[in-house]
């Protein structure tokens, strides 16, 4: 069998796609020295991070450099959170860092990953207790900030694919202290009042420390025990939360958790469409079928000429009375041959027989005497003949 070769672009898209499914990957804190670094007119940062046996490209984007209270330089020592991922185009693998401190900091990175083990241990994360989200909700609950491009994506999203569909916001702060147990409070406000058929917790891009609200404990806890199927969007793509894990599916943005929350009505039309026609065919199918074997019922000897059945009954009936008499017959014919020659048997037995060839029959009162020793003189004995009997006395 030939084998096709692939093109170089399909074989670095597999492998970012299986790096970009590991989940260890694609949160990873990294620590090591920082080499060749260049801060970019548009604001992205790029270095290599190293250590005494190798080296990692990495790149930081503007977005999350902001969140930087110092300025790298080469020769520093840092810890860098974040993703890796392969760039199709050289083929090269990277961290895409999201965060960086100078080396020694890293207790929210120890806190999450404890965090996580701990709430995996309990079984939040499990598959069995996700629920499943609606397909056609009629209000979708959303738990975020009441300004920002998120509430107006999330909007633009379900009412272009279901102008029907009725949001519902609930304003939460998304970062900041105190915003993890004003998440969790609005989650169980609209478990308790049933405000939502579906709800939608997102917020958009930021450092660690901006996303943290959505790792504490007290959030993932109040999505665990909702009632209400929820949607995490949390960040970017590679952006996991401990929300994502604990929720029962995960977005890779706000705008994908729209299109996850609201069926597109245009699509479930040309379904429902497409549904009737098959049904259509399939009924016209089973008419066509119903009427060949109604026609062929018709045409049958049953339909056409009803005595016709009965009337071969009867022979088969007559045949049989033939059978059973002929059976009967023979049974009699056999019978009285057997009945003859048993007679014959009896009768060449029978002491008649040997009384016509001159011999008789002694008795005395009635038993008949076998032997000359039971004779005595003078007695009186009965002589029986084939025509009749005589008494005699014994000399």
């Amino acid at each position: 069998m030939k084998i096709e070769p692939i093109s170089v672009s399909d074989l670095n898209k597999y492998i970012k796609d299986r790096v970009a499914e590991d989940e260890y990957l694609n949160n990873v804190f990294v620590k090591g020295e920082i080499s060749n670094f260049k801060h970019h007119y548009t604001g992205h940062m790029y270095f290599t991070l190293k250590d005494d046996k190798s080296l990692i490209k990495c790149i930081m984007f503007k977005s999350y450099t902001t969140t930087l209270n110092f300025m790298p330089k080469d020769g520093m020592k840092v810890n860098v959170f974040g993703t890796v991922s392969v760039f199709e185009r050289d083929g090269v693998y990277q961290i895409y860092c999201k965060a960086m401190q100078e080396d020694g900091v890293g207790d929210l990175y120890v806190a999450y990953k404890e965090l996580k083990e701990k709430l995996e241990k309990e079984g939040l994360f499990d598959e069995s207790h996700k629920k499943k989200i609606p397909l056609m909700p009629k209000v979708i609950g959303v738990l975020t900030s009441q300004t920002g491009s998120v509430i107006k994506d999330i909007i633009n999203v379900s009412t272009r694919r279901n102008k029907n569909v009725y949001i519902r916001l609930f304003p939460v702060p998304v970062q900041g202290e105190g915003a993890g147990e004003k998440i969790a409070r609005a989650i169980k406000i609209m478990n308790d009042k049933k405000l939502a058929d579906v709800l939608i917790l997102a917020r958009g891009g930021g450092s660690l420390e901006d996303l943290w609200p959505f790792n504490e404990e007290i959030v993932a806890r109040a999505i665990y025990d909702s009632e209400i199927p929820i949607i995490s969007a949390v960040g970017h793509e590679t952006d996991f939360s401990i929300s994502d894990f604990v929720s029962d599916l995960r977005a890779p943005t706000p705008s994908a958790a729209a299109e996850l929350a609201v069926a597109d009505i245009e699509d479930l039309k040309d379904r429902i469409c497409l549904y009737e026609k098959r049904y259509k065919t399939l009924l016209s199918r089973k008419l066509d079928l119903m009427k060949m074997r109604y026609e062929k019922c018709m045409k049958s000897k049953a339909f056409t000429d009803p005595k016709r059945k009965i009337q071969d009954e009867y022979l088969k009936l007559e045949d049989l009375l033939g059978k059973i008499e002929a059976s009967i017959s023979e049974k009699v014919h056999n019978s009285k041959i057997r009945y003859v020659e048993l007679i014959s048997k009896l009768d060449a037995l029978s002491p008649l027989k040997t009384l016509k060839r001159g011999y008789c029959i002694s008795e005395v009162d009635g038993i008949v005497i076998k032997s000359a020793k039971d004779l005595k003189e003078n007695m009186e004995i009965d002589l029986k003949y084939v025509d009749g009997s005589r008494k005699a006395k014994v000399l």
